[in-house]
């Protein structure tokens, strides 16, 4: 590893990327009708600057939550937290950030734009089918409860990422 650029600059992101997805879950506004917390930011930023290798930090984030590291929303940790209603959206982190680092390739600002568009939407249809899956929720309570309420936060922190993402080298 050693004089491998590349691969310390991937270790390096991901390690920084892992703490502030961590940091991100514990920051909590509250808004209604749900909470507005920065994990999704941290998550689409990992696409943005880590490319399609985001998704490293991202798995490694899901596996030191499921071994027990209190880095899920508010402390939680553990396999219930998986299983549990909020466990597809996790899931769709992964997606999400393979997405938005395969936009990011491109250096077209309407791929970006998409890319962190359903980069967001994966993440919340993830979040939705595991709700209708676990909770036994029709397709319609889940919307109403798995993705409405997150639309505004996620159209915001999507633009906050565009923004951000645009001014790094």
């Amino acid at each position: 590893m050693f004089g491998d650029l590349e691969r310390s600059r991937v270790l390096a992101h991901s390690a920084v990327f892992i703490g502030l997805i961590a940091l991100g879950s514990w920051i909590s506004i509250p808004c209604i009708p749900v909470p507005f917390t920065l994990q999704t930011l941290f998550v689409l930023l990992a696409g943005a600057v880590m490319k399609r290798r985001a998704i490293l930090p991202v798995a490694a984030y899901i596996v030191l939550g499921t071994l027990g590291l209190p880095v899920f929303h508010n402390g939680m940790s553990g396999p219930g937290v998986l299983l549990g209603p909020t466990g597809g959206y996790l899931v769709g982190f992964l997606v999400s950030a393979l997405i938005v680092g395969l936009a990011y390739e491109s250096s077209s600002r309407p791929v970006r734009i998409a890319g962190l568009a359903m980069g967001t939407a994966v993440t919340l249809l993830f979040g939705m089918a595991w709700l209708m899956i676990s909770a036994g929720m029709e397709f319609i309570p889940a919307f109403i409860a798995g993705v409405l309420p997150f639309i505004p936060g996620g159209i915001l922190k999507a633009g906050a990422v565009y923004i951000i993402a645009e001014r790094l080298p």
